[in-house]
């Protein structure tokens, strides 16, 4: 009798999904209702947090400055890792194995300590500034604290480490042979990567862009950190709201918004990606 070990990934997926759906649930109903002050919140439903939020030109730069940074972080950070997968996924030797487990063990590190190393390694008297303005690149001390280039510099540490592993995966499904076969046939290696490599591996950067947006679009720590209270995303505005304000309604009016949107957002990516596959489809 063949023993069916997935069924005991069961419960801790029952435990998981309920969890998250129950809280979900509390903050979408929440959404509903005026906010009482005192952290007080009415008893008829309304669609007041939700007009708030689409017409105050607040919340919707917030919102904006969300995906803004989550995207630049997603490409600088497919940008970074697939050249790392790749080389890793294509050596013969014991040390692929090092700089993977090496890969491994840094997304073991807390983000809190990740973040402090950036701010340590840029500050002012760091190495890097000393370095950038020794060689002339710079005219003064480089800040990633209060702007938005230091929150992606900070969403790239965090999701870096889980991109080359995602993409080394993807890339060991290439076999060898596909790029062995188009070097015989005098393909140079930059033609074989463009022509082979990456149209192969295509789906799988899609889908692993998709899930690092999908981190980077609910990071905490890296946006209230290096944003410096300057730069505001929504996971930062929603811990302002409900912990310093204690505004709990619009605090679930922020995290709906922010589900509905990276959920809205994967959907168009998804359909964009069919119909763009259909097209090559019928021209072919």
């Amino acid at each position: 009798m063949r023993t069916r070990w997935e069924l005991l990934l069961i419960p801790p997926f029952v435990v998981t999904f309920v969890l998250m759906a129950a809280s979900q649930f509390v903050f979408l109903k929440g959404s509903f209702y005026r906010d009482l002050g005192l952290g007080r919140i009415g008893e008829t439903l309304e669609l007041t947090n939700y007009i708030r939020f689409f017409t105050d030109s607040f919340y919707l730069r917030t919102l904006w400055i969300t995906i803004e940074v989550s995207g630049l972080a997603t490409l600088f950070t497919l940008i970074l890792a697939y050249p790392v997968a790749y080389v890793i996924a294509r050596m013969r030797s014991r040390w692929a194995m090092v700089m993977l487990s090496a890969i491994v063990v840094s997304t073991f590190i807390t983000i809190v300590i990740k973040v402090f190393g950036l701010i340590i390694i840029f500050s002012a008297d760091g190495w890097l500034n000393h370095t950038l303005i020794g060689l002339g690149l710079v005219d003064k001390p480089y800040n990633i604290i209060g702007n938005i280039s230091g929150v992606v510099v900070g969403l790239m540490h965090f999701s870096l480490g889980f991109g080359v592993l995602m993409l080394y995966s993807v890339i060991q499904t290439i076999p060898r042979s596909l790029e062995e076969a188009a070097r015989v046939h005098g393909a140079p290696r930059r033609r074989m990567f463009w022509r082979v490599v990456l149209p192969l591996s295509l789906p799988g950067v899609i889908i692993g862009a998709l899930m690092i947006f999908n981190m980077c679009m609910g990071a905490f720590t890296s946006a209230a950190l290096l944003g410096g209270g300057r730069v505001f995303t929504l996971p930062v505005l929603i811990q302002r709201t409900v912990i310093m304000e204690s505004k709990y309604s619009m605090g679930g009016t922020l995290a709906a918004v922010l589900v509905v949107s990276v959920l809205l957002i994967n959907l168009f990516s998804v359909w964009l990606l069919r119909r763009m596959r259909a097209t090559r489809g019928m021209t072919i």
